[in-house]
């Protein structure tokens, strides 16, 4: 059974975990760019967060030690360098494992449906980075808000912080041929793309094409092909009155129930489930 078929929304720290996070409530200069909350966790189990349906793109950055975390609809384990994202109103859970101290960043956004959202289906689902020096930034920010709170200053650090979430959002960008080719997939989802093809497309074999998009995206050039159809087809779910089977040839799938399934993998409900909650 996928695993976002089977989760329910949960908050759960436990006693050893410790946490710093900083609101946009109290902190006017995250608002700016959108960011509704970030933090520096470190999670002890039994440490768990399931978001079903959440308002806005979301990132973490492992800094120490591994968790779990929902990708793509199935659980995997996260270790020190890498950083996760998820788009808006994509299920995303993570938690701690037995025995393990967690450390890692993370961030959240506030993404009305009118807005476009930083993390996209476009973006990475997992890239490696350098943990180090987004400690320091978030640590700065930190710092600056527990000490002076000097209002450029603390502008600085989240402009840092903006600048370093948008980096990871978009690394696809640094190679060419792939923007090419996935804005071209973008504009032509009903087409029945293959391995093959987008290796053509891309003008490079079918092996490097699947190590750039590992390299570079986090994840198989069929599943990131996958991911964008599962975001068009909830911006359509939402936008028009159209009949699933019509939703589903759009977005490149000629069997409802095949749409249906890998939906609900995907984005943790079923397509009229989705399209109930607007």
């Amino acid at each position: 059974m996928p695993a976002s078929s089977i989760l329910t929304e949960t908050t759960i720290d436990g006693p050893r975990s410790v946490r710093w996070v900083l609101e946009a409530d109290e902190c006017k200069a995250l608002a700016v760019p959108r960011i509704a909350r970030l933090g520096i966790d470190e999670a002890v189990a039994p440490y768990e967060r399931v978001r079903l349906h959440p308002g806005g793109s979301f990132m973490m950055v492992c800094v120490a030690g591994s968790g779990r975390v929902l990708l793509d609809g199935r659980w995997h384990t996260v270790g020190a360098g890498w950083a996760c994202m998820a788009p808006p109103r994509v299920p995303n859970a993570f938690h701690a494992l037995p025995g393990k101290t967690w450390r890692f960043l993370w961030l959240r956004f506030d993404e009305p449906a009118f807005v476009t959202p930083l993390v996209s289906a476009a973006s990475p689902v997992r890239v490696k980075v350098d943990a180090a020096q987004l400690l320091r930034i978030w640590e700065g920010l930190r710092a600056e808000w527990e000490q002076s709170r000097d209002s450029k200053a603390v502008h600085h650090w989240v402009e840092l912080v903006q600048h370093h979430a948008r980096r990871l959002a978009e690394p696809w960008r640094r190679d060419e041929r792939l923007r090419q080719l996935w804005e071209k997939v973008q504009t032509r989802l009903a087409e029945d793309w293959t391995l093959a093809t987008l290796a053509h497309e891309a003008h490079c074999s079918e092996e490097h094409f699947r190590r750039l998009c590992w390299k570079e995206l986090g994840r198989s050039p069929v599943a990131h092909l996958t991911s964008l159809r599962m975001q068009a087809a909830q911006g359509l779910l939402t936008a028009n009155n159209d009949k699933q089977e019509i939703i589903a040839r759009s977005v490149g799938y000629r069997s409802p129930i095949a749409f249906a399934r890998a939906f609900k993998r995907w984005v943790g409900c079923l397509p009229s489930e989705y399209r109930v909650r607007g």
